[in-house]
């Protein structure tokens, strides 16, 4: 089962069972499918990595917003944009914990032969394409500079 076909099936219970906050973050995701499947160039069925992608970037807007509307005190619009991110991370393939990005990353430094914090680009440039949406970008990056640093 697509995406597409997952989310159009979970809209349908959140309009049977009238939840409004289930509902927002599904048609987000929806319109956000269907903007990428008809865009110049683009096939009306997404690939499995486009989807990740696109969900992972729904993902961090929301984690954006959520960290900016915590700092300015706006706790009301920082609770919609916190259930909007569980909904979407529903989607997303399960997120490493840091233990096992760290392993990751380790082996990733052995393969390209990293030896210090000049060789980030290296690194980073695999570890994305390698762990797209199984985890942060922002975590991976400090992780990586962290491991790079010792």
């Amino acid at each position: 089962m697509s995406l597409k076909e997952k989310i159009e099936a979970e809209i349908k219970q959140a309009m049977l069972k009238k939840d409004k906050e289930r509902l927002t973050p599904l048609r987000a995701i929806k319109s956000q499918i269907l903007l990428a499947a008809t865009e110049k160039g683009g096939s009306d069925e997404l690939s499995e990595d486009a989807e990740i992608k696109l969900l992972t970037k729904a993902a961090k807007q929301r984690r954006d917003s959520l960290e900016i509307y915590q700092k300015e005190g706006r706790e009301d619009l920082a609770a919609k944009e916190e259930s909007e991110l569980k909904v979407i991370e529903e989607f997303l393939p399960k997120q490493l914990s840091e233990d096992e990005l760290e392993e990751v990353l380790k082996g990733i430094i052995a393969q390209v032969g990293a030896s210090g914090p000049q060789d980030m680009g290296k690194v980073m440039g695999m570890a994305t394409k390698q762990l797209a949406g199984k985890a942060d970008g922002k975590a991976i990056s400090t992780k990586v500079k962290q491991l790079l640093s010792k």
